[in-house]
């Protein structure tokens, strides 16, 4: 069992910037491939970014070149880094970890943007 723990969502404005956390007890991310998902009220839960083992990243079209996911072997953390958020970004956004057949997820952190 892998227990996920996110951080750093909050109320901002648009234009703003947070960093969310997600510290992993329990299972290396180093062997994971590890993401941030979201879900906004009636929507589904989708992906935003991933980064594999060996580092390489996805992201949705709709955040490239304004999140960074990156993470910290050492600190078992995975980070998604958000700049210029706007109103469309707000969601609760969960981590995801995920080995083989193996998949665990956080409880989420809320993300409202104001207009």
């Amino acid at each position: 069992q892998v227990h996920l723990v996110e951080s750093g969502g909050g109320l901002v404005q648009a234009g703003g910037s947070l960093r969310l956390s997600c510290a992993a007890v329990g299972g290396r991310i180093s062997i994971a491939t590890m993401g941030w998902y979201r879900q906004a009220p009636g929507e589904q839960r989708d992906m935003v970014a991933r980064i594999r083992s060996a580092d390489s990243t996805d992201y949705v079209d709709s955040v490239k070149g304004r999140f960074t996911i990156s993470k910290d072997n050492a600190e078992n953390t995975v980070y998604l880094q958000m700049n210029n958020l706007k109103p469309e970004d707000t969601a609760v956004y969960y981590c995801n970890y995920i080995f083989g057949q193996y998949s665990f997820w956080g409880q989420g952190t809320q993300v409202t943007v104001s207009s």
